[in-house]
């Protein structure tokens, strides 16, 4: 379980995340919504421990990331991030690799392979896989730097906007396999997202922020509602059901 308490974060004398307390369980999916600047990737980078909090309590399992080792932590979390960028000449599968460098140290042994090719699979990169990533398409880099994240094989994933540059085919299969990673494997997956319906329709539970503080956390059902999403959003958000899940209509 991820456990948030009263966590706050300043960046130029503003509060971007404020005084935020949240659980996580584990063997689910949680979303992150909000508008732009609600503290959301700010928030998911704290408990990587990419950035510092400046006040509040973060733990893992009960055990306190601030004093976990780096190695230990890194095979608790991966979390990929919005900026991706890597200028290096790889390919897919070295790319992919890095994701076991905790275990590997960068001497990859059989176990390690597996792990790689599995990531690559899960991804449907396997035809691509020997490709420079600068020959790749936006969406191709993503599902790459996704598959390494895989490959990193850990209980928690923490992905900031994993559906950035992706098609409708390929975000939907994303989320699939988000899904089936939860389902099958157990694995705890925090999210930002900024389609409130592959929120609704993937998601265990969704927290909504607005402005560094929590307008709304809770079940999908409970979150996605006509008036809470006013709250958040400030428009009318029209909401239908559509084989039992929540599609709101604003376009």
């Amino acid at each position: 379980m991820v456990d948030i308490k009263n966590v706050f974060k300043m960046y130029n004398q503003k509060k971007v995340v404020d005084d935020v307390s949240i659980s996580i369980e584990k063997g689910t999916i949680t979303s992150f919504i909000g508008p732009n600047g609600a503290g959301k990737s700010t928030l998911i980078s704290m408990i990587s421990r990419l950035i510092a909090k400046d006040d509040g309590e973060i733990t893992i399992d009960g055990q306190d990331i601030m004093k976990t080792k780096n190695n230990e932590l890194a095979k608790k979390i991966s979390i990929l991030k919005q900026s991706n960028s890597i200028n290096l000449k790889l390919t897919i599968r070295e790319l992919v690799a890095f994701g076991r460098f905790p275990y590997s140290q960068g001497k990859l042994r059989n176990e390690d392979w597996v792990k790689v090719d599995e990531a690559i699979r899960y991804m449907e990169l396997g035809e691509i896989q020997d490709k420079y990533l600068d020959e790749l398409s936006g969406g191709q880099r993503q599902r790459a730097h996704i598959a390494m994240v895989l490959a990193q094989d850990t209980e928690y994933i923490l992905l900031d906007e994993p559906l950035n540059n992706l098609d409708m085919r390929h975000s939907v299969q994303i989320m699939k396999t988000l899904r089936k990673l939860v389902d099958e494997l157990g694995k705890t997956i925090l999210l930002v997202i900024h389609d409130i319906n592959f929120a609704s329709c993937y998601s265990d539970h969704i927290v909504a922020l607005k402005d560094g503080k929590i307008i709304k956390q809770g079940r999908t059902c409970d979150v996605i509602d006509q008036c809470v999403l006013k709250d958040i959003y400030d428009m009318d958000i029209e909401i239908q059901n559509i084989d039992d899940r929540k599609i709101c209509v604003y376009f």
